[in-house]
């Protein structure tokens, strides 16, 4: 009977310690989020573009973050899903993450004309029009608190959304962008990249400088930004950035140089021109422009998990 007692003292225990673990471990925390890939319907573009959306976690109606990729977004994929962790750190986390697919060379605009070779590009109409319903409708975003943030060619591309459309966006974040989009060298830059992905950036914005490329300015317009939360970021490409762009280095490799480090420079120009305009107009802004820093994810994830915590989230109530 003391035996039969003992054993029984013994499993109530370890009952109760089971318990008081599933409680640290699950009960105590926000439920995690899942994933879903949805094709979301475009007419302005006559297709239907995938876009990935991580679950805002813990239910009822949430935030939406639009998390756009870089100048080689493929069609099948996103460079926020291949190359960081990003569904791992929103899984947690009260917002929905919409990440649409493809967009590649599109500077994410309503362009001109059709091009031969991109094709129809409407991508403002889809992210401000078209798909802001279908994550209300069928994933509970709350059609109030959104945000947007890009990289590279998409910094530039959330920065003029963000001012294109203050009514929509409370929070707009950059990563190694250019918001200098018009000005002389900046823009050749812009019409370079749209040619390497095949593309006529005079179907564009029309010809340099039309007033399309100012009306697609985030400085020209950075008035807009007034009460916004805004985050901007670049590096300047010092050799202490990564073994690979130190000249001095047995690791250097002269192409990756040559890829990376210039276009973070000029990011780094273009992004410490536009930082004192925005907080001249008012907008809240938060920044992390340093000589480290090289055109690449690794940044970028830094950074985004930086610009949700110190912007994007206070700015949207999640």
């Amino acid at each position: 009977m003391v035996k039969r007692g003992v054993r029984t003292l013994v499993l109530g225990v370890v009952a109760v310690l089971l318990s008081g673990f599933t409680a640290v471990f699950s009960g105590s925390a926000v439920a995690h989020a899942d994933s879903t890939l949805t094709y979301v319907h475009s007419a302005s573009m006559g297709k239907d573009i995938p876009v990935k959306v991580l679950r805002a976690a813990g239910g009822g109606p949430a935030p939406t973050l639009y998390l756009l990729d870089g100048l080689r977004a493929p069609d099948n994929d996103n460079g926020w899903l291949i190359n960081t962790n990003v569904e791992q750190f929103f899984a947690d986390k009260h917002v929905n993450v919409a990440i649409p697919f493809g967009g590649g060379g599109s500077f994410y605009t309503d362009w001109d004309r059709d091009d031969p070779k991109l094709g129809r590009q409407k991508w403002e109409t889809f992210l401000t029009r078209e798909l802001p319903g279908v994550m209300a409708g069928q994933f509970g975003s709350d059609g109030v608190n959104n945000a947007i943030a890009g990289l590279s060619m998409s910094g530039t591309s959330a920065l003029t959304l963000a001012s294109k459309h203050p009514d929509f966006y409370k929070a707009v974040a950059s990563f190694s962008g250019y918001p200098t989009a018009a000005t002389p060298g900046f823009a050749q830059g812009i019409q370079m990249s749209v040619a390497e992905m095949g593309g006529d950036p005079t179907n564009m914005w029309g010809f340099w400088p039309s007033p399309r490329w100012f009306e697609n300015d985030p400085l020209t317009n950075v008035g807009a930004l007034r009460d916004k939360g805004v985050y901007i970021s670049a590096g300047l490409g010092s050799p202490t950035s990564d073994p690979s762009v130190n000249p001095l280095s047995p690791e250097f490799d002269p192409v990756w140089f040559a890829q990376m480090v210039p276009l973070e420079m000029a990011a780094g120009i273009s992004s410490q021109t536009f930082v004192p305009a925005a907080q001249l107009a008012g907008a809240r802004v938060q920044t992390h422009i340093e000589g480290n820093g090289i055109h690449w994810w690794n940044y970028w994830q830094d950074r985004l998990y930086e610009a949700w915590f110190g912007t994007i989230a206070p700015s949207i109530g999640a």
